[in-house]
Formats: structure tokens, sequence, C-alpha cells
């Protein structure tokens, strides 16, 4: 048996841009857009609770679309992280001898402590640090299937 040898050329009917527009592949078109929805949606039950603040924040840090989720607040990332970062210097507002809250002073330079942070999770059960991380673990299927949709592709 010999090998067969052949020249193909394979030609488009439109360029790249229109292919992607038309599969609504576009930066920052409706995929970017359905893929940074399903992240903050799906991060919802990952992220510490306690006003919503943080979970709320990601919604109004993120231009959505962009292919960039944040999450503003000056906690934010210590949240993300899980680490207690100080100096911290312990309130005391009683008389139990036992602090009652930490101050940082904010001139300077916050170190990690080594110490974990605590989360509740009376209000998110899934609560604690590297949500996105976790709920990527769980959800990708989930966020890979609504960005399919968007494409309107069968």
């Amino acid at each position: 048996m010999s090998d067969t040898i052949f020249n193909a050329e394979l030609r488009f009917d439109a360029d790249t841009q229109e292919l992607l527009s038309r599969l609504n592949l576009e930066s920052g078109g409706l995929v970017q857009k359905t893929i940074d929805a399903a992240v903050l949606r799906f991060c919802e039950d990952y992220v510490p609770m306690d006003t919503g603040a943080l979970k709320e924040s990601g919604y109004t840090a993120t231009a959505i679309g962009s292919g960039e989720v944040r999450y503003a607040g000056p906690y934010a990332r210590y949240l993300y992280y899980g680490e207690v970062y100080g100096p911290n210097i312990p309130i005391f507002e009683d008389d139990s001898g036992e602090p009652t809250g930490w101050w940082s002073p904010p001139e300077r330079e916050k170190h990690p402590t080594g110490r974990k942070l605590t989360y509740a999770t009376d209000k998110n059960a899934l609560a604690g640090p590297f949500w996105f991380e976790r709920m990527k673990a769980d959800r990708l299927n989930d966020i890979i299937a609504e960005a399919k949709s968007a494409t309107g592709a069968k």
C-alpha cells in the first residue's frame, strides 16, 4: 500500500470576526456575558455571607462581559485567601478580659499571621476561602453548558 499525498484548501465564506460574531463569541459578546453571569450566580453559595455586601460587590464591581469577575471591599482579599492579616490590636469593650474585636491601623502594612479564618456557614453552607476555585470544581460543566447554549450551536 502506498501513501497518498494530496493538497487541500479550506475556504470560509465569512471572515473570522464574522464567524465569531455569528456564534456570539466576540470579545465582550453574549457568550462571555453568559459565563461571567453564571460565575457570579454559582459563586453566591460559596461567598462568605454576613450582610450580603460581599456577594453584591461581585455584581457591582464586575463589568459583565469583561471576562474578569471582581469582588470589592476592604476585606474581600482576606476572606478569599482565608488568612488573618495583621497587625491586629485587640479592642476591649467590657470588663471580661476577652477582646470583643480587633483593629488594624490603616497606615501600617498588613502581613499574613499564619492564622486561618473561620467562616460562618449558617447563611451559606459552602462559604469559605477560594470560593471561585471551589465553585468551578463543582459547577464547571454547568457553566460550559450555558456558554454553549449562548452560541446558538446545537
